[in-house]
This record gives structure tokens, C-alpha cells and sequence, in this order.
């Protein structure tokens, strides 16, 4: 008969595709009985070995004994190590990662993990581009669903069986109309105008007839979803329940993939991520990054703001590691401007540059990253999109030391965190082009978030949750059509959120907020315009923002 501890032994590795045999279960049963852990921290416990035993070269599905022991004397050593380490340098762990150089990693559907694309991606793509980028988005979610407690089947015979959800593919409904399934697919619209989910084996049209309401989030053309319904005589879905696809946390992300260089700045082990974050609770609790939006140099109040946040950062000996300078950099668009529109753009980048490198104090400590908007001039006009154009912020290279004109999005890579910034108007896009309406929510369904603190009414409140749970139940930060956001399909993966990240800076024209989902921390810094000059303050010990 299976007690408790081993039901949440069997459980924990179960996770991560393992099956323990009768050798392996007693060994961990005499790790636990041996160091004393209470039943409460089972679990936490089974964890960490379960981590390191997957993340071994040789490890195989049935657990190995002799591998077991040999991570577990490993765990031993490590923890046994009380050797004085060095003190942290911030600046040789702080990377400023272009979408760009990201490497090129692929779902593999045969092999059941990520695979390096051995093709160089271009700008232009190839006839597969597209079709490759959407299967992974599919591939990424699904095999992530695949590992939810509701979705896996238990090994241990249980009557949670009996409550265990599968999913379907769209060619298993033919000839069985009236049964009921649970399909995973993209919301799309077919030649004729009628809302399908489509899968990689094909497409089913959908009757939302039935429909009393979608579940969280935003719907659009172009996002994958968990739609379940009754399939009928006529070919199409009535649909009864619609929802997104669960997000899966970094951690476990990070456990199963963490030999995966995903960043390509160089791969850690969830071990060593754990202690580089206690030490940077311990040793950095004094390090901060600034975020700006909409830094107008059109607008004269913004260079008065910019002195004001400069002068009581020396005043205050406040000096942040980082500062994000997000566009757009032009309160309107200069595109088909007149060559005077042009000499004043470059100009104000001009005085930008100047400014700044009257603050020796700062710029010896402080890395300026900057992120083109919307309006800047690029060489490209489709995500990712180019840093601003180099013949306009050659001052800015030539005056300041630690400068970083980057991609949109780019991502901070500092220790063990990743902080994804993304400089576009995404609230807006995506309300634009929903394809169901979602009913209010209430308050009872806002406690399901682990912190939340807006600056906003109630009614952006519940927008800023439906905008932040479907980017990141959709792993993705345009989960929308082509003809709505183009994309360069060779560089999708730069689009991706999986592994969650820390945090993701949505930098957006709508309004300031901040909120945790899932473990990942999500922020919109505001527009540093007119005589407010808002902007975030982002502390790496803590994991969270504050208004600057």
C-alpha cells in the first residue's frame, strides 16, 4: 500500500517523465527518514534531487540507483561547502542581449525538446519560416500542457484518473459526431469568414452559440486556446467552455530545460541560480534599474525632467546600474518627414548625449540601454525591430562609456534573472482586435493573483490582468496574425516568453501598472511626458518595481 510520502515522491518525478522502481522509492525514503524532513517539506525536498537528477547527461527514464546516489552525494558536497566565495561584480553578470544574436532554438517533435536550428536565420526567411514559427508557438504550449497535473496521467491507480482531461486532435472528431472533446489549437477565420481552431492536423469550425462566456484573458485571431465543445453532424465544434492554455512557471521551465542556452550568453543550472539569487538579495540590495517610455526629446519638458532624475540621483547618491531609455523618441511620426523633421530628430539625440555626459558620476556606473518605439527610425519596419538607426546616435556612442542601442524587444540578462523590455502599444492592438467580447470580471476572480498594484481605475485593472495573462498563457508577446503584427518569422523565437522570464517591461502608452502572475513580474513604466516625467524603478534582490 502506497503511503503519502511516496505517492508525493512518485508525483514529483513523475513531472519530469521519470518512474522510480522499489530500489530507488526506498532509497529516497531513507534520504528523507535520514536528515528528518517533515511530511510538509516532502515535497520541496523530492524536488531539488528530482531537479538535479534530470539535468544529468546519462539520466534515463526509469530512474537509475547508481545515478541517484551519485546526485545526491553531489547535493551533499555542495551543501557541505562553506568556503568563502568572492564578492559579486554586477557588470560581468549583466548582459544587454540583442533579439538578434538570441540563438535559434526549435521545438523538435520527434525528439520531444528544443533543437538548435542549424540554418542561420535571415531577414527575408524561407518558405517554411512562417509555418515553422507557428508550430513551435503550438508545440512550445502543448508540450508544456502536457506536463499540468491535469493533463498527465498518474502512474499510481487513483480516482483522479477518472477526472483527467485529454487532449485531441482535430482529424480524431471524424465520424464521432455528438461525443465531446478537448482540443488545443489557434483561433483563425477561414475563407468564408467562420471562427476555426486550427491545429497541425487540420482545422474545425467553431459554434460559440452556446457559448456563456469565455474564460480569462483576451482572444484574438492568431492565439492558441483550449476550446472544448461537442462535435456535430454538420462538421463544426458547439463549443462550451473556451480557455487559454496554462502557463507554466520558470522554475519548472528551467529544471527540464535548463542545459538549454536559450539567451546564448551561456547556460546555469537551477542550483546556481538559487544561490546567485540569495546572493544577490544578501550583497546587491542596493543595485536598481530605471525604465523610461516615451522619452520625447521633441518635448522640451522631457530634457527638464531628465536633469530633475539625474540631480537627485547625485543629490541622494541614488545611482541606478541600469537605465532603459524606451522610445518612441518623437512625439509623432517623422517617417515621410521633411529633412528638417530629420536634422531635428538627430539633434535631440544630440542633446541627449550631451546632457548625459555632464553626469560623470553616473555615466562611470550606469549603463544606458535604449529601445526604439513604434515612431523611430529603423531599418526595418516588422518585430524585432532594429536599434535606431546609427548615422542619429553616434553622439551617444561617442560620449557615453557603458551606451546599448538595442533591439525591440531585447532582454536584461543579470544573474539569474532575464527581464524581457518591450516598447509597443500592445493594450491597444490587442483590444482592437479581439474576436469575442469577455464578460466583466469580479472581484472574487482577481484574488487568484499573487500581488497586484495599479495605478489605474477598476476597469484597466481588469484589462491590465486579461493583457498580462494571455501574453504569458501564450508564451508569446504578439500572439497575433501576420497581416495584424508582422513579424520576422526566422526571428520569432526573440517573441518568446518560455522559460517565463523574471520580468517583462511592457512599455506602452496605456496606463502605469504592475502585477505578478505566475511568478513573473510585469510593469508598464508610463510615459516620461509633460510634467509628471513618470518612469519605474526596478530593484533585482526584491523582483518587483516601484514608481520613480
Amino acid at each position: 500500500m502506497i503511503d503519502g510520502r511516496q505517492r508525493t515522491i512518485i508525483k514529483v518525478f513523475r513531472k519530469y517523465s521519470h518512474s522510480l522502481g522499489p530500489e530507488a522509492l526506498q532509497f529516497l525514503e531513507e534520504i528523507l527518514d535520514r536528515h528528518g524532513i517533515q511530511d510538509e517539506d516532502v515535497e520541496f525536498s523530492i524536488e531539488t534531487i528530482a531537479r538535479e537528477y534530470n539535468k544529468q547527461d546519462d539520466a534515463v527514464m526509469k530512474v537509475s540507483l547508481d545515478i541517484l546516489r551519485r546526485v545526491y552525494d553531489s547535493l551533499q558536497d555542495q551543501g557541505a561547502d562553506d568556503a568563502k566565495s568572492e564578492l559579486l561584480d554586477p557588470d560581468s553578470h549583466l548582459y544587454v542581449i540583442d533579439a538578434f544574436e538570441m540563438p535559434p532554438w526549435n521545438w523538435s517533435h520527434e525528439r520531444g525538446t528544443f533543437e538548435r536550428s542549424a540554418v542561420p536565420p535571415t531577414i527575408a526567411g524561407t518558405a517554411e519560416s512562417r509555418i515553422n514559427a507557428i508550430r513551435n508557438r503550438l508545440f512550445v504550449i502543448r508540450q508544456s500542457i502536457l506536463r499540468n497535473e491535469h493533463f498527465c496521467p498518474s502512474t499510481i491507480p487513483s480516482r483522479d484518473r477518472e477526472h483527467l482531461v485529454t487532449l485531441k486532435s482535430s482529424k480524431q472528431l471524424l465520424g464521432r459526431a455528438g461525443e465531446r472533446f478537448l482540443l488545443l489549437g489557434m483561433l483563425v477565420h477561414n475563407n468564408e469568414g467562420s471562427l476555426c481552431l486550427e491545429d497541425a492536423d487540420g482545422n474545425v469550425v467553431l459554434d460559440l452559440s452556446k457559448l456563456d462566456g469565455p474564460g480569462e484573458g483576451l482572444y484574438t485571431e492568431g492565439c492558441i486556446a483550449l476550446v472544448e465543445g461537442e462535435y456535430t453532424k454538420d462538421g463544426t465544434l458547439e463549443v462550451i467552455a473556451i480557455g487559454q492554455p496554462p502557463c507554466e512557471d520558470r522554475e519548472t521551465a528551467r529544471s527540464i530545460y535548463g542545459h538549454i542556452d536559450f539567451l546564448g550568453k551561456g547556460s546555469t543550472t537551477l542550483l546556481e541560480d538559487n544561490q546567485y539569487a540569495r546572493r544577490v538579495r544578501e550583497e546587491l540590495s542596493d543595485v536598481y534599474f530605471f525604465f523610461l517610455s516615451d522619452v520625447w526629446l521633441d518635448n522640451p519638458g522631457t530634457f527638464v525632467g531628465l536633469q530633475k532624475m539625474f540631480d537627485n540621483c547625485i543629490e541622494n547618491n541614488f545611482i541606478p546600474r541600469v537605465i532603459v531609455m524606451c522610445g518612441n523618441f518623437t512625439s509623432r511620426s517623422i517617417a515621410q518627414g521633411s529633412a528638417r523633421d530629420i536634422q531635428r530628430y538627430h539633434e535631440n539625440f544630440d542633446a541627449l548625449a550631451q546632457l548625459i555626459a555632464s553626469y560623470p558620476q553616473i555615466t562611470r556606473i550606469t549603463h544606458f540601454v535604449f529601445v526604439p518605439g513604434p515612431l523611430d527610425l529603423t531599418s526595418n519596419a516588422t518585430l524585432p525591430r532594429r536599434p535606431i538607426l546609427s548615422s542619429f546616435t553616434s553622439q551617444l556612442k561617442a560620449k557615453i562609456p557603458r551606451v546599448h542601442l538595442t533591439t525591440n524587444p531585447c532582454r536584461l540578462k543579470f544573474f539569474a534573472q532575464e527581464i524581457v523590455v518591450f516598447r509597443e502599444d500592445t493594450m491597444a492592438r490587442m483590444l482592437r482586435n479581439t474576436v469575442e467580447v469577455k464578460p466583466n470580471v469580479s472581484g472574487e476572480d482577481l484574488r487568484r493573483y499573487v500581488r497586484v498594484q495599479l495605478f489605474c481605475s477598476f476597469r484597466s485593472l481588469v484589462r491590465c490582468h486579461q493583457l498580462v495573462q494571455t501574453l504569458l498563457d501564450q508564451s508569446h508577446l504578439t500572439p497575433l496574425t501576420s497581416q495584424v503584427q508582422p513579424v520576422s518569422f526566422d526571428f520569432d523565437h526573440s517573441l518568446r516568453l518560455y522559460p517565463l522570464p523574471t520580468a517583462v517591461v511592457l512599455a506602452d502608452r496605456y496606463e502605469k501598472y504592475k502585477l505578478t502572475y505566475s511568478g513573473c513580474h510585469v510593469f508598464n513604466p508610463g510615459g516620461f511626458v509633460g510634467s509628471s516625467s513618470t518612469f519605474s524603478t526596478y530593484c533585482p534582490a526584491e523582483g518587483s518595481s516601484e514608481e520613480g
